[in-house]
């Protein structure tokens, strides 16, 4: 129903239509349903507004005046982050609703209400209603808890107190009491509350750094930047005193752009500014330097961040609802078993009530203990994770699905932070000619020594040092032209902090090495600014307008900075203007991927090559180059630049054109190659998912380009983000059949909704399980999407994790956490759950036996405490011993994870394996109950005696076959649950007779019995054994 009201279209002017028609759109078919309508009037306006409230209208652009709230023109959501399932009022209903729709536990419900109807009830309430009631207060207090976590997280966040700019001074104010137009202070280390533009800050640079870990998944620092015009008032204070707005795009779910302006009204003549991402301050980031000062634009359900995060969801497993098919096939098999009872009676006297009676009467096809044994093993699973020391700091965070790591089909994993390091190492400087590794890195650095201290006072562009020979000058021109160009050309700030014997003031001053820290929003601009340090050119100061290089003879190179040209997923590429101040020279930088930047440089023919050859090597692979401009140049260049940055409309369409105008015929100076090293073991451990039948799809021209691959085979598919959507839009089919026919898939640049949305058609389209990875923020939807989300705590922050299923710290762990806990897990439920369904078919078909001998009457066999002793102490501890069963060891299992494609097919729990337990169980509880009518003597409690303690011993005999490795623990349960039976003989005299129990007759009619019922099955598995053994058994033998 979410879709409803998000269809609707609401008309600007004149008359309405008829009907105001909703589409619910359901397997490619449209339902229509509507109301009448009227011509527009009051009321139709308040419909529209309720609805656009509701969040079902199209969201708009917005003016928004500083501190001035009550000048909006439209109605905001409250800033509230909730992340619950349900809510007090909802709790109880929606928890029962999610238990009562799967026909198991619906079925017990009627058969436990059913007891309240004297001519219904076969026994005492309680064994109908305590097991029923203890499944459901299990699942209850685990929702709760649950619940009660998440809603204390959202709690803390939403009661975070903040300081609010007001005309009576400052106030403080709960993140939830936000509203849009608040200016609000945001102090160092503090989460941004919600999505503001950047007005002032207290850094003396003009500028502050963001973490936005929690936002994009990246851990290095954005630089922000405020409102030029508002940067230059007096005080905070003043920014009431002025009559200013900003104009803002609607909400969206761009979190790398934004497109609006500031304008102050007051001045003469009216200021406006451009604001882009530069200038925006993103909710769920972090402040980490100077305290800002920003006005709000958007809250609650419309922050960036929201809109970029699926709802959660409970996942329900496939194992549990394949558990649930079964349970409906039983009730099949309960109702025609009935049926056919009362037509044996030729449908006599009150045979309606019969029927039902008969219902209630093999009730034990369907255990109700089932679920009780299914949901205490997960909690054991989920323990024994936990336990692993092999996998140290794994956490379990949803304990309903462990069989899904069984199961996996498709895994989906993030790149940078979860397969890699995120530690980046510069590796390689290429110039054409010659190239510079790690181990000639001494050349480069005696060459830019060699240009910076023969002549210390004249600037290297005009007076260089007059070399032996024109080679040796030209070389140590050309590589400090591209070491200077690597150092000017980023967004990397020194940042100076105290080291407790320098204060932070004086370190800032005099440069100080030893308290220098780099920022930047990419770790590979860190890497090539500590190059360049390491060669002798290092970046030691940087603020919104200067940059300063210090030279290897302690000479300050001033440079200013006058346009910078950030690096966009759309660009692929960043560049800078700046301004020698010695010389005064306008030179124009630029980097970025060589698949734009070739199109860019002048004609060369080595770079195309070069490029292959270092990306082959696993390289992050940059292109430099540089263009000098004239000053009339540069003067035109920036008049047409700033008044596109003044349009609202096709703002970055426009700017870019502007840009592009510089960008031709470039110098092209270097190559550099950045190496992000591997997690360990990520190579061992992706070979061991692809042998284990597992496809990887990593996310790091559209249908010409599909049909070209598809001709290919054994292939990784590589596709970038903006292809991906065109693929997604237009090619939907054809790309996903393709993607599911490749070993690997590679996703580049990909948005967070696109990650989910790759999930969901993977899901849709093959019906398969998918596995997501992730350490970011970014990531979440993806893991929230998939049917087990795995989060990786790294250094992109914990949100990952936290709404993952399963948290891991590294991702080398996945290997196992698959192979050996995945596949027990879903093995050991399969196992569990069908020997519960023989157990209850066994003494169901004891029973069917006996109505039919006795004239089909609906008399239970057993009454009391021995039905329900026989699910319990009797048999319980050694069937749900099966949960510490294993097939192989875990060293096997990750030796050959071959094994792990076997459960692929579902088969440890299909419908063959389903009818050769069934087979089983009439086999034996046909056995049994012919048994002890054909051998007891003279009266009836005789029979109950030989049938239930025969019944008894041969469950416990079948657990001791089915089970493949004794745990000393499986033996202590046989033997406790034998001695209770044992010693509960002395007080169930009313049902069974204590002297006849102790004489020789009944020993040897049990034990004929009991040898009759297991001892072939014991022969057939011998043979199975010997003749066609499983997989697993010749690693074993």
């Amino acid at each position: 129903m979410d879709k409803i009201v998000r269809n609707h279209r609401i008309w600007p002017s004149g008359y309405w239509p008829s009907k105001l028609l909703f589409v619910l759109e359901s397997d490619h078919k449209k339902i229509p349903f509507g109301f009448p309508l009227f011509k527009r009037s009051k009321l139709g306006a308040v419909c529209s507004e309720w609805l656009r409230c509701c969040g079902g209208g199209e969201p708009r652009p917005r003016t928004v005046w500083l501190g001035r709230p009550e000048k909006r023109d439209q109605r905001y959501p409250r800033n509230v982050i909730n992340n619950q399932k349900y809510n007090f009022f909802t709790f109880l209903p929606g928890v029962l609703f999610n238990q009562f729709k799967y026909f198991f536990n619906l079925y017990f419900l009627l058969l436990a209400c059913s007891q309240f109807v004297p001519e219904m009830r076969l026994g005492a309430l309680y064994t109908y209603w305590v097991p029923l009631g203890f499944v459901l207060a299990v699942t209850i207090i685990r929702e709760a808890v649950e619940e009660i976590r998440c809603y204390m997280r959202d709690k803390e966040v939403n009661s975070q107190v903040y300081s609010r700019l007001t005309a009576r001074g400052t106030v403080k104010v709960k993140s939830s009491g936000i509203q849009v137009g608040d200016l609000i202070i945001v102090e160092k280390n503090q989460r941004v509350p919600a999505d503001m533009i950047f007005l002032r800050t207290s850094e003396k640079n003009g500028s502050c750094f963001l973490r936005t870990d929690q936002l994009d998944g990246e851990t290095d620092w954005k630089l922000r930047l405020p409102v030029a015009c508002t940067q230059r008032l007096p005080t905070a204070a003043d920014l009431l005193q002025i009559r200013s707005y900003v104009y803002a795009e609607e909400p969206n779910i761009d979190i790398h752009n934004f497109v609006g302006t500031f304008t102050r009204e007051d001045s003469d003549p009216p200021i406006s500014e451009s604001l882009s991402i530069e200038n925006a301050l993103w909710a769920g980031t972090v402040t980490a330097s100077g305290t800002v000062v920003g006005v709000v634009l958007y809250t609650g359900r419309e922050l960036r961040s929201v809109m970029n995060t699926s709802n959660p969801r409970s996942k329900i497993g496939l194992f549990d609802l394949e558990v649930n098919c079964l349970t409906k096939i039983l009730f099949g098999a309960l109702v025609v078993v009935s049926l056919v009872m009362v037509a044996l009676q030729h449908f006599a006297g009150r045979w309606y009530l019969q029927i039902i009676r008969f219902l209630l009467l093999f009730s034990n096809i369907i255990p109700i203990s089932l679920r009780v044994n299914l949901d205490m093993g997960k909690i054991v699973y989920s323990w024994v994770i936990r336990r692993d020391s092999k996998i140290p700091g794994t956490v379990v965070r949803s304990s309903t699905i462990p069989e899904q790591l069984g199961r996996i089909s498709y895994l989906l994993t993030d790149k940078t932070g979860t397969l890699t390091q995120n530690e980046m190492v510069f590796k390689r400087l290429h110039l054409g000619t010659v190239a510079y590794g790690l181990d000639s890195m001494d050349e480069v650095q005696s060459h830019i020594f060699s240009i910076y201290t023969q002549q210390p006072q004249d600037p290297p562009a005009q007076k260089g040092p007059v070399p032996t020979t024109k080679v040796r000058r030209t070389m140590s021109s050309r590589v400090h032209e591209a070491v200077k160009a690597i150092a000017l050309c980023h967004n990397v700030t020194p940042v100076y902090e105290s080291n407790g014997v320098t204060d932070q003031a004086e370190a800032e001053k005099q440069y100080e090495d030893s308290c220098r820290v780099y920022q930047a929003s990419s770790p590979d601009e860190v890497a090539l600014v500590q190059w360049t340090e390491s060669v002798g050119l290092t970046l030691v100061g940087r603020d919104q307008s200067s940059m300063q290089l210090r030279t290897p003879g302690d000479q300050i190179l001033n440079f200013t900075i006058l346009q910078l040209f950030p690096f966009t997923y759309e660009s692929k590429r960043m560049g800078i203007i700046v301004r020698d101040e010695s010389t005064g020279e306008i030179t124009f930088y630029m980097k970025g991927a060589d698949v734009v930047m070739a199109g860019i440089v002048q004609y060369n023919d080595w770079l195309e090559e070069e490029c292959g050859n270092m990306a082959r090597e696993g390289l992050r692979v940059l292109v430099v180059a540089k263009k000098s401009l004239a000053e009339e140049q540069y003067q035109d260049f920036e008049a047409r630049y700033v008044q596109a940055k003044l349009s609202v409309h096709d703002r970055s369409l426009k700017v870019a054109t502007v840009i592009e105008s510089l960008e031709m015929e470039m110098e092209l100076l270097c190559l550099t190659g950045v190496e992000d090293q591997l997690q360990a073991d990520v190579r061992p451990t992706l070979e061991t998912l692809r042998n284990a039948g597992i496809k990887v799809t990593n996310r790091g021209e559209a249908h010409l380009e599909l049909n070209a691959f598809r001709r290919k085979h054994d292939c990784a598919l590589v596709i970038s983000g903006d292809s991906l959507e065109v693929c997604l839009k237009y090619y939907e089919y054809e790309f996903m059949e393709l993607a599911c026919q490749c070993p690997a898939v590679v996703c580049c640049r990909c948005a967070p909704t696109q990650k989910a949305q790759i999930v969901r058609l993977l899901q849709e389209r093959t019906g398969r399980l998918t596995c997501a990875v992730g350490d970011g923020g970014n990531d979440v939807s993806m893991i929230q999407e998939s049917d087990c989300g795995v989060g990786v705590e790294g250094k992109e922050g914990k949100q990952a994790s936290l709404a993952a299923d399963f948290s891991i710290t590294q991702f080398r762990h996945l290997g196992r956490l698959l192979m050996v806990h995945g596949r027990n897990s879903y093995k050991r439920s399969a196992a569990l759950s069908q020997f519960v369904i023989h157990r209850s078919l066994c003494i169901s078909t004891m029973q069917a036996v006996f109505s039919s001998v006795f004239y089909f009457a609906s008399v239970p066999l057993y009454q009391g405490f021995l039905i329900i002793g026989y699910s319990t102490v009797y048999t319980m501890f050694p069937v749900f011993s099966l949960v510490l069963d294993k097939d192989v060891e875990s060293e096997v299992a990750m030796l050959y994870p071959e094994l792990y494609k076997d459960l692929l097919k579902g088969r440890p729990l299909s419908y063959k394996t389903f009818l050769i337990w069934v087979l089983i169980s009439i086999y034996q509880g046909s056995t049994i109950m012919y048994g002890a009518l054909l051998l007891f003597e003279s009266e009836f409690v005789h029979i109950v005696a030989i049938s239930f303690t025969s019944l008894i011993l041969t469950e416990l005999l079948m657990v001791a076959l089915t089970i493949q490795t004794w745990h000393w623990l499986m033996t202590v349960a046989e033997l406790l649950s034998l001695a209770c039976y044992i010693a509960s003989l002395v007080f169930l005299h009313e049902f069974i007779d204590v002297y006849f129990i102790a004489t020789l007759s009944f020993l040897w009619k049990v034990s004929v019995i009991t040898l009759v019922s297991c001892l072939p099955l014991y022969v057939l598995k011998y043979l199975r054994r010997r003749f066609s053994p499983p997989s697993y058994s010749k690693l074993t033998s």
